[in-house]
C-alpha cells in the first residue's frame, strides 16, 4: 500500500457503525439479488427500478466518507436491466467487505 493511500477501515465511530449497519446496509443487503466476487472486490447486482438508482447514489455518498479507500463504480444495464455496483480497493478490499456487505 502507498504511504499516501487511506487505511482499509471504516472512519465511523462503533455507534455510528451499528446505526449504518441497522439502517442503510441492512436494506442494501435485502435487495441484493446476486453477488459476484471480483480481483479486488465485490458486485452486487440490484432491481433495475428507479427507486434503487437513487438508494445506490446515496448509499454511494454516504461509504466515500466513511471509507475513503473504496473505488464505488454503478452500472445500469440497458433495456431495463438490472443495477449493479461494484466495489473494490486495495489489497484487504475483499475481506473488509465480506465482513462489511456480504
Amino acid at each position: 500500500m502507498e504511504a499516501d493511500s487511506p487505511p482499509i477501515a471504516c472512519m465511523l465511530t462503533e455507534p455510528e457503525l451499528q446505526e449504518r449497519r441497522r439502517t442503510v446496509l441492512q436494506k442494501f443487503k435485502s435487495a441484493v439479488t446476486e453477488v459476484r466476487e471480483l480481483e479486488s472486490g465485490y458486485s452486487y447486482c440490484l432491481p433495475s427500478d428507479e427507486e434503487w438508482l437513487t438508494e445506490l447514489t446515496s448509499l454511494v455518498n454516504l461509504e466515500r466518507r466513511c471509507c475513503p479507500f473504496l473505488k464505488f463504480t454503478i452500472t445500469a444495464e440497458p433495456d431495463g436491466g438490472p443495477l449493479r455496483l461494484e466495489l473494490t480497493g486495495p489489497p484487504g478490499t475483499k475481506d473488509f467487505l465480506a465482513a462489511t456487505f456480504n
